[in-house]
């Protein structure tokens, strides 16, 4: 004790009134929110260079056969190729004979300057197996990366299901990434429902670095696992504001920063498509389209058509906007019009949302015996709404001011859902049972283990919204 207090004693008394003075002042400064991405003005660290980055897989429509690979580089890449091979324990990848596809390559022109954006669709693989591949850059190739095909039957499947990104991607989402592999290392296939990023700038504006810091917070994932997102109202932008013609236009980021199947809704090619996966038939949908540019009947007709010929146990739908709202101020009658009875007629068994910021789960009608379909609505980002008394009336759980991921199990004739917050607390937990009759599957509730509902206890956002919990 006597050391510690001399060494109080020689402490310079002017340094402690500075250390004091400054705690004082840092605590009563207003807070401020943090800008939606870490570039400093002026900055243009993300232009695209010799080596191949923004790398992301997706499968294909027979996931057990195929997938493809998104990549970007600087314009000196023309026609760059992709290497293949059956992984073993050797350096020697392919004995030095690894298969090789040709991308096809698409300009893109930012605030970054030009990338060339590549793709390349690998075919005729053999299900259940482990292969290495790399991507080729300016006189440069990416790292070798792992991808197992899918089993080509029914088979486990883990995967990870993300709400909105969004806003401040490096900052915060990074975190919410990584501890959701920890819960689920094995987990083949990250479903995204919309609004990777904030957007809107038409390429031009702010749109390219944030792109840039969603692949940082994702780094690992879409190299690693098939990756399947919906397109997001963010990743649009408005054509002709405030005049007759305006209109929503997709980003030109969208149909180049992901290999997604081409096999969508006419008329909504870049931004539909489905795929099968080890039991489990997934269709993404383009609720934008539907709510904002008369996309409804065209993506019903092809959403029925895709269901009627699943041969599966399981059926997941992913779509951006909720069937039903969670914020106070918002309705998306036109998705319930259009979707929901093509969704009763297959007995979809869960609908993947995003859109509005907060947590909520509820079945497609509040009547229903079996609980399916079950619509989910969850969110990554910093972006938090607060809910609605519709919402809060007919979801449970809820959520408010609460960063989440989901954790789905497919086995057999059970699916196992979890929702887990950044720290990996168990938000909400549920079954779905296949009792063989051919419906709607049977609801059992997960009680155990839950922590309590969320509620957001700020008055006002630091931008001063009341609407908002946090931004």
């Amino acid at each position: 004790m006597a050391g510690r207090s001399g060494w109080r004693a020689l402490a310079p008394a002017g340094l402690l009134v500075l250390v004091l003075a400054g705690s004082v002042a840092s605590a009563q400064a207003p807070r401020e929110a943090e800008p939606n991405t870490r570039v400093p003005e002026g900055d243009r660290g993300h232009a695209a260079g010799a080596y191949p980055d923004r790398i992301a897989t997706s499968p294909a429509q027979d996931a057990a056969t195929g997938f493809a690979v998104a990549w970007r580089t600087d314009a000196r890449v023309q026609a760059p190729r992709l290497q293949i091979a059956p992984a073993d324990d050797s350096p020697d990848i392919g004995e030095g004979r690894p298969r090789v596809v040709e991308a096809t390559t698409r300009p893109l022109d930012t605030r970054n300057g030009r990338a060339h954006q590549h793709r390349a669709d690998v075919d005729g693989l053999q299900p259940g197996t482990l292969y290495a591949w790399r991507v080729e850059g300016h006189r440069t190739w990416s790292p070798w990366f792992h991808f197992r095909t899918a089993a080509a039957d029914a088979a486990p499947l883990t995967l990870l299901y993300f709400g909105d990104t969004q806003n401040q991607n490096t900052s915060l989402v990074t975190r919410v990434v990584r501890e959701s592999r920890r819960w689920a290392p094995d987990a083949r296939l990250a479903l995204f429902a919309g609004d990777l990023v904030s957007g809107g700038g038409a390429g031009m504006g702010a749109d390219d670095d944030e792109w840039a810091e969603w692949f940082e917070a994702a780094s690992g994932l879409p190299e690693d696992i098939a990756t399947a997102p919906a397109v997001g109202n963010h990743e649009f932008h408005q054509a002709h504001e405030d005049t007759p013609q305006e209109t929503r236009v997709l980003s030109p980021h969208w149909p180049l920063a992901f290999a997604l199947p081409r096999n969508g809704a006419p008329g909504f090619e870049d931004t539909t498509y489905w795929f099968d996966y080890q039991g489990v038939r997934f269709v993404v949908l383009d609720g934008t389209s539907i709510l904002d540019l008369d996309g409804g009947p065209a993506q019903a007709r092809w959403l029925d058509h895709v269901l009627t010929g699943n041969p599966h146990r399981w059926s997941v739908v992913q779509i951006h906007q909720p069937l039903y709202a969670l914020r106070f101020d918002r309705d998306y009658a036109p998705l319930r019009e259009h979707l929901a009875p093509v969704l009763r007629k297959h007995h979809v068994d869960l609908v993947l949302q995003g859109h509005d910021h907060g947590y909520g789960r509820r079945p497609l009608d509040e009547d229903a015996r079996a609980g399916t379909p079950q619509l989910v609505v969850s969110v990554v980002g910093a972006k938090q709404y607060r809910l609605g008394p519709q919402a809060l009336a007919t979801m449970a759980p809820i959520g408010e001011d609460t960063q989440l991921f989901q954790v789905l199990r497919f086995d057999g004739p059970v699916l196992r859902y979890e929702a887990r917050t950044a720290t990996g607390r168990l938000y909400d937990a549920f079954e779905l049972h296949d009792d063989g009759d051919g419906g709607s599957k049977r609801l059992v509730e997960t009680e155990e283990g839950r922590i309590a509902p969320r509620r957001c206890t700020r008055e006002a956002s630091l931008k001063g919204r009341e609407d908002r919990c946090w931004e």
